[in-house]
């Protein structure tokens, strides 16, 4: 099966020679574009195309190298203009090895249909091709898209692309970790090891029988692991860390009155529960209107 071309496409309300100039100086370019740690034009010898290298920063401090030429630029009918380009690297670590592309500017009323539509054959034959459908195009037509996102929010409310991108990985970093909190307290202590000290908490604040008790818990279990698959679902996440704010005093004051003496305890109810607390808080800041990629269209 034949992957499709990686396509995006996106409105900005601006005028075409700063969107022009936003993406086609690389040191403007590789401010917004995740796929880029940098971008280097090398000396242009006459007519010929532009030569550039780039190179994007791995983990550990690894980069991966690669070239490009901007084949030309076209100004069509009714102020469209078009950017193409041939890239590639010889990096073995790479799963792109060569590819072409374009960039399309078409403007509107008001604003500029900014556009992208690219594909490139892969690295390690009939493996790199499996890799690339399933896991790797998806993946850099994400980023081209949340990049899109961050291009858009610069040009428009002028949020610098790195502040975008700290609040937006922060943002989910916490996201993630709130979210394996929930399941694995929900799943390991409550539904799979039915630790005692879960129906003894209860039993201590509420006079129930064990046996009420032990199916209490294993609701909250489950509701916990909802809670905690909500998380990574569910797009407005500002309204569950804000019932995080809520609810996290309450569970500590509960814990606290169903046994006083986990306070001496390591990692008791008070500081883990205020550590949440904290997060929460700090997670609902950071998610206020973060870039997406879900604002971009991907197919034609």
């Amino acid at each position: 099966m034949e992957s499709k071309p990686v396509y995006v496409e996106i409105d900005i309300n601006t005028e075409m020679d700063k969107l022009w100039t936003a993406t086609q100086t690389p040191n403007l370019h590789e401010k917004w574009d995740l796929r880029f740690s940098s971008i280097t034009y090398l000396p242009k010898k006459g007519n010929n195309p532009q030569h550039f290298s780039y190179k994007r920063t791995l983990v550990f401090g690894k980069s991966i190298e690669g070239w490009g030429i901007t084949i030309g630029s076209h100004d069509g009918k009714n102020g469209e203009r078009t950017s193409s380009l041939h890239f590639g690297t010889d990096d073995v670590l790479s799963p792109i090895k060569e590819g072409r592309g374009y960039w399309k500017y078409l403007p509107n009323d008001n604003s500029i249909t900014f556009l992208t539509q690219y594909d490139y054959d892969v690295n390690f034959g009939k493996f790199g091709q499996m890799v690339d459908r399933l896991i790797f195009r998806p993946l850099i037509g994400w980023g081209t898209a949340l990049s899109f996102d961050v291009l858009k929010r610069w040009i428009e409310k002028e949020e610098t692309p790195f502040s975008q991108y700290v609040r937006f990985f922060l943002g989910w970093m916490i996201t993630f970790l709130v979210s394996f909190v929930w399941i694995y307290h929900g799943l390991i202590p409550k539904l799979i090891f039915k630790h005692p000290d879960e129906v003894f908490m209860l039993t201590n604040v509420v006079p129930l029988s064990y046996d009420v008790a032990y199916w209490i818990v294993m609701f909250a279990g489950i509701s916990e692991i909802i809670l905690g698959v909500l998380f990574l679902l569910y797009r407005n996440k500002r309204v569950l860390f804000r019932l995080q704010i809520i609810i996290f005093p309450l569970l500590t004051i509960t814990a606290i009155m169903a046994d006083p003496s986990t306070l001496t305890q390591p990692f008791n109810p008070l500081t883990f529960n205020l550590s949440l607390f904290v997060l929460s808080i700090a997670g609902f800041v950071l998610t206020k209107d973060l870039p997406t990629a879900s604002s971009c269209k991907r197919k034609r």
